[in-house]
């Protein structure tokens, strides 16, 4: 059994120690924001917070989360309210979506240790990939959630 807490609230999770977070997010928990995209922690679409820290959960076992707090698309805000949803929105980040919610959990933690970034600053931490190149609003979005959600 592996305890960890999870959007808030302590979970214990009986399932082989070496398996995928992403997978006990899924198909264990239900929480179903936190998408798999390639299995291989390249793209981002996984992305969860652990402790705080972006982290893509497809290659994090499930062993590593023991005594942590995880965090989810859906425990960031219950109701869009984290400046990062809300600049997504204003600026329409999302075409098809699928990569989104990894993208914003990305986001939320980059801003926490870089609230005011650079372009080359994004550049270089946001690494999660958007197959339908919406970088330039991604952009904007991110600049405008650390400006307080007004657009540059």
């Amino acid at each position: 059994m592996i305890t960890f807490r999870i959007n808030g609230r302590s979970i214990d999770v009986d399932a082989d120690p070496d398996t995928p977070l992403l997978w006990i997010i899924r198909e264990q928990l239900g929480l179903t924001g936190t998408k798999y995209g390639c299995g291989i922690a390249a793209c981002g679409a996984c992305t969860v917070h652990v402790d705080g820290i972006a982290a893509r959960s497809c290659s994090f076992p499930l062993s590593d989360a023991a005594g942590r707090e995880v965090t989810t698309i859906e425990g960031l805000s219950h109701d869009r309210s984290h400046p990062v949803q809300k600049a997504w929105i204003d600026h329409q980040v999302p075409q098809c979506g699928y990569c989104q919610s990894g993208m914003i959990m990305a986001v939320a933690a980059f801003l926490q240790e870089t609230p005011k970034p650079s372009d080359a600053d994004i550049d270089a931490a946001i690494t999660n990939i958007c197959r339908c190149g919406t970088y330039e609003r991604i952009r904007e979005a991110i600049h405008a959630a650390s400006e307080g959600g007004k657009s540059r």
